[in-house]
């Protein structure tokens, strides 16, 4: 299906038959007029095989993210909560807006290579002097003054300034397309990160509703060793005050659940109340994942933010042009016909036509430098956005590299973790036993639970972290997002080159 931009593209291929009148008005002579001479740039985009990346990212096989990403995680709530941000947040709408504007633009760039075409009709009523230049019979009268005109002017476009205007704009739009994905995918694993930290909360919630319940065990141990003359007042006030601590921990929790439900209401475009009904996540347990081959090349159609630092460099390619068709001589045809008279009896008739038509020719002789320092701007621009787009470059290979560096991190963490927990659990359990038989101090029972709560702890952290580490992985590879799909892909294979004083201007 063709889309309004590929119509745009062809209404300029089908334009450049302009081009070929160059050539007459190229015999204006140009000597001594003002020129671009000296003004040019050698900044290049980098290809990403500039970047050396085969240890940090080894081709592994694995898939490029899906856009429902979020089904791994085994919580249809996440999927859910994904979608209503993506419906109703205002970011969203915001975005909308931006490509909206750009796409105005377009219209507006593509107006400007077609004639213009307007009318007017004036009716207006006036006393003329009879001592001025109007003579008799209308001097010193009232007459009425009729006058229509219909005018037409056509701006050739012989060195292609209006196309590449279009063409900065196509590409701009294109930046806001793109910009836009990266917004949705920057709220979906938002919506992500925020919604896990609220399972990790639950999931912290629940050991220290256990450790309540394991410090009234020791509380409980500790009366009857009060009452059989083991312990003294001293034991037993201390058992008391690490239940109320765990308790004051849980209320703690509580707080922190209910703040972070209200940042998912927010993220999903609705109020703080919103966040109150979100039920208890229940995340499953994440697969293990591999990465996909060919990743430094194919990244770069994969994230939405490279993509549009790609357009920004297309459209300042174009500026650059623009500018370069300032200096050549500019030719508009302009014609009118109408019909003016005093009074209605002749208005109509056909001597009270009047038709004009001709060309007009502007060329720059003498500017006093403008053309050159806005070429010069124009030149700054585009090497400001070579050099964003290849930062862009290196942070999206480098955060992609953290990522999977902190998730197999973790996974070595995790194994010494949970033998670190079994191993403090069942010293807990055994100081526990000896503890109730008389053998241990109160304290060692003590230190044995906080070592285990500390070991428990660190086993959640770590799988929830590694989850979130998931998430954010899976924003570094794009998403879901594929600029093929989308209708960004870029247009050439090879980095853009940056345009020279030699470089054609359209």
């Amino acid at each position: 299906m063709e889309t309004m931009t590929d119509h745009y593209e062809f209404q300029l291929r089908a334009s450049t038959w302009a081009a070929s009148i160059a050539a007459a008005v190229a015999a204006l002579g140009l000597a001594g007029c003002v020129n671009y001479a000296g003004i040019k740039s050698d900044k290049q985009i980098a290809p990403p095989s500039n970047y050396e990346t085969k240890e940090s990212l080894p081709a592994e096989g694995g898939q490029w993210p899906a856009m429902d990403w979020a089904d791994q995680f085994g919580d249809p709530q996440l999927s859910t909560l994904i979608d209503e941000a993506l419906a109703g947040n205002p970011t969203i709408d915001q975005a909308r807006a931006r490509i909206e504007k750009a796409y105005s633009y377009v219209g507006t760039a593509n107006s400007a290579l077609y004639p213009n075409v307007t009318g007017s009709y004036s009716w207006t009523r006036e006393r003329y002097s009879a001592n001025s230049i109007v003579p008799p019979p209308f001097g010193g009268t009232w007459q009425s003054e009729n006058n229509v005109l219909a005018s037409a002017s056509w701006d050739l476009d012989l060195w292609g300034k209006n196309r590449e205007r279009l063409r900065q704009a196509i590409s701009q739009e294109k930046v806001a397309n793109a910009e836009a994905e990266e917004v949705r995918i920057s709220l979906a694993a938002s919506v992500a990160s925020t919604y896990n930290h609220l399972a990790q909360l639950y999931a912290l919630r629940d050991i220290q509703v256990r450790e309540v319940k394991n410090r009234e065990g020791i509380v409980q141990i500790t009366h009857g060793r009060v009452g059989a003359g083991l312990d003294t007042n001293v034991e037993q006030q201390t058992a008391n005050g690490e239940t109320a601590t765990s308790r004051s921990s849980v209320s703690a929790l509580d707080g922190q659940i209910t703040t972070v439900r209200y940042q998912l209401g927010a993220l999903l475009g609705k109020g703080p109340d919103r966040g109150l009904t979100i039920a208890q996540p229940s995340p499953a347990d994440v697969a293990e994942f591999a990465l996909p081959d060919n990743l430094p090349a194919d990244l770069i159609s994969r994230r939405p933010d490279i993509v549009a630092a790609y357009w920004q460099v297309d459209a300042a390619v174009h500026d650059v042009k623009e500018a370069k068709a300032e200096f050549y001589p500019d030719v508009n045809l302009s014609a009118a016909v109408g019909l003016v008279a005093f009074g209605w009896g002749r208005f109509l008739t056909a001597g009270s036509r009047q038709i004009q038509a001709g060309p007009a020719v502007h060329l720059p002789i003498f500017d006093a430098g403008a053309l050159r320092a806005q070429l010069k701007g124009r030149y700054a621009d585009f090497d400001y956005d070579v050099a964003t787009y290849n930062q862009t470059l290196i942070n999206a290979l480098s955060d992609v590299a953290t990522q999977v560096t902190q998730i197999r991190s973790d996974d070595r963490q995790l194994v010494d973790a949970r033998q670190a927990l079994d191993a403090q659990t069942k010293a807990y359990q055994l100081a526990l036993v000896r503890y109730k038989a008389g053998l241990n101090q109160q304290l060692q029972v003590l230190n044995a639970d906080d070592n285990r709560l500390a070991a428990e702890t660190a086993v959640v952290s770590l799988e929830m972290g590694r989850r979130d580490e998931q998430i954010g992985l899976i924003k570094a590879l794009g998403g879901g997002f594929n600029a093929a799909r989308e209708g960004l892909a870029a247009n050439t294979e090879t980095p853009i080159p940056a345009p020279s004083v030699d470089a054609a201007t359209h």
